[in-house]
């Protein structure tokens, strides 16, 4: 595997959308686990987080998936394995401040194309789905630990418990306090 020292031109070429740098190198961003080419169009990774390979198939065996934006590999990617790819990328980050704007960034992809394109595949929006996320893992904590609701709501990335309370109700049928009295 060849990785390449990330210079001062080549951080250049990717954070200005170099066309003329398109195979010389390619760039994995660690933190969303998708390689680009220094052309892509999406918002600028940190710096700290950037890999540079010398081809795409190194980036590939470790793991890492080709941009839905720029396709550095100059094919699609199918729809199915960049939905499974957003179920996991959501998974892996509930606990965090999520907006659809921000998931399309870290993803490389437009709000309105990833709305439309999960949508479409799970019958849910993405933020639905992040709902759902958030209040199963609400449920376990709910029935497994003692800590109190607020925390739960916290932990799960709602910092509003009135609000956590209110979008669990709508999805249970039940407040967070009735359902943990139930399950124990």
């Amino acid at each position: 595997m060849t990785q390449l020292d990330l210079t001062d031109e080549r951080w250049q070429a990717i954070t200005t959308n170099d066309r003329q740098a398109d195979g010389d190198f390619f760039y994995a961003v660690k933190t969303t686990q998708i390689f680009c080419r220094p052309s892509c169009a999406s918002r600028p990774p940190k710096r700290e987080n950037v890999a540079v390979y010398s081809n795409s198939l190194d980036p590939i065996k470790l793991g890492f998936r080709p941009c839905k934006r720029c396709q550095p590999l100059g094919n699609k990617v199918p729809l199915a394995t960049w939905v499974e790819d957003i179920k996991n990328y959501l998974q892996l980050n509930y606990q965090r401040k999520l907006t659809l704007e921000l998931i399309a960034s870290e993803i490389h992809s437009s709000p309105y194309y990833l709305h439309h394109v999960f949508k479409a595949h799970t019958g849910l929006t993405p933020l639905e789905y992040l709902t759902m996320i958030r209040i199963d893992k609400a449920k376990l904590l709910l029935t497994t630990t003692s800590y109190p609701i607020a925390t739960i709501a916290r932990y799960i990335g709602i910092s509003n418990t009135s609000y956590f309370s209110v979008v669990f109700k709508k999805m249970t049928a039940e407040s967070p306090s009735a359902y943990r009295k139930k399950k124990k």
